[in-house]
């Protein structure tokens, strides 16, 4: 219902919004509130909700002006939005790309302007770190690498080969290229376990079903899956049981994020291993805003402190997870 309810409002809002702070809309201009730019790569998952809320929720709490914008998983709503913040003459512009490429015009025009940018969970590969005064949040290598090392200590008695497909992220992002990086650096050390089969699922349920389902018909042996996000497993999790196969059991599968759904998945033993990919960045963000906004030194690159969960860590962790 959550997850609904927050995709619902983000697939409303193709614009940009205005969600005043604290203390009503001041003029940032006249040395109110400051004014933050966000434009969100869009709501694709329950880890995006989440994402979106803890934004949302924390610029309120530290009464910052939000202007939001959901890019609905495309460039070229981010560069408008983040055009239109600088025309709106923001404090602050703050975004998650959508892809790793491409950004260096729209992000030299903002610097022109003076106006500082952050970047959120997913990096640029621009060259110029000029452009971009920080980026927060999580080592998307060290994810898949985390998988990875997960895989080869629990294939370490198999005789034969260990045949993985995977589901891919949505294709040129950050997330993507790197937990599949990641993943292939740490199975790299055994020859038994090899990738049969690597496609996009887009990071949504619909599409990890979807590919899933091609992938059981189309190989004769699966023994593992590694998807990139929970949301993905979670889709072809219904995919698998379709077939008439037990998740867990009969395909073993390793995943990113550790959202409530994919945790209780775990719980239940659909799911065997979850790294986890912390979403609420919201109260570190609106701190880097106001350090950035007042012209203080903020270190290049913040990392958000992550965890990984087997079936007891899930059970002991659901009670009291947020998201």
């Amino acid at each position: 219902m959550f997850g609904k309810k927050w995709a619902a409002l983000a697939a409303g809002v193709m614009g940009v919004t205005l969600l005043t702070g604290c203390g009503g809309a001041a003029d940032s201009a006249g040395g109110g509130a400051i004014t933050l730019g966000f434009s969100q790569v869009g709501a694709e998952s329950g880890w995006r909700t989440a994402n979106t809320k803890s934004i949302q929720e924390s610029a309120k709490s530290a009464g910052i002006e939000l202007k939001f914008s959901d890019a609905q998983q495309k460039q070229e709503n981010q560069i408008t939005a983040i055009r239109s913040f600088i025309q709106q003459k923001v404090k602050v512009i703050a975004f998650s790309p959508v892809v790793e490429s491409g950004w260096d015009t729209v992000l030299k025009e903002a610097k022109t302007a003076g106006i500082p940018v952050i970047l959120t969970d997913r990096s640029v590969d621009s060259s110029d770190k000029t452009l971009y005064k920080t980026f927060l949040g999580s080592d998307f290598v060290a994810e898949g690498k985390k998988a990875g090392e997960w895989l080869v200590k629990e294939s370490a008695a198999a005789t034969g080969d260990v045949n993985v497909v995977e589901l891919q992220g949505s294709t040129g992002s950050a997330p993507a290229n790197d937990r599949k990086k990641g993943f292939a650096d740490a199975i790299g050390s055994t020859s038994k376990i090899k990738v049969v089969a690597s496609q996009t699922g887009e990071f949504t349920r619909a599409k990890g079903k979807e590919v899933m389902e091609a992938f059981l018909k189309s190989q004769s042996k699966i023994d593992v899956l590694y998807a990139h996000n929970d949301d993905m497993a979670l889709g072809a999790i219904e995919a698998i049981e379709a077939a008439g196969k037990k998740p867990g059991t009969d395909i073993k599968i390793v995943s990113v994020d550790a959202v409530k759904d994919g945790m209780q998945a775990l719980a239940d033993g659909k799911i065997n291993y979850i790294v986890e990919c912390n979403p609420l960045l919201g109260p570190q963000l609106m701190d880097l805003v106001k350090k950035v906004s007042a012209g203080e030194e903020v270190p290049a690159r913040i990392e958000t402190q992550e965890t990984e969960f087997d079936q007891a860590k899930a059970k002991a962790a659901l009670p009291q997870r947020q998201y």
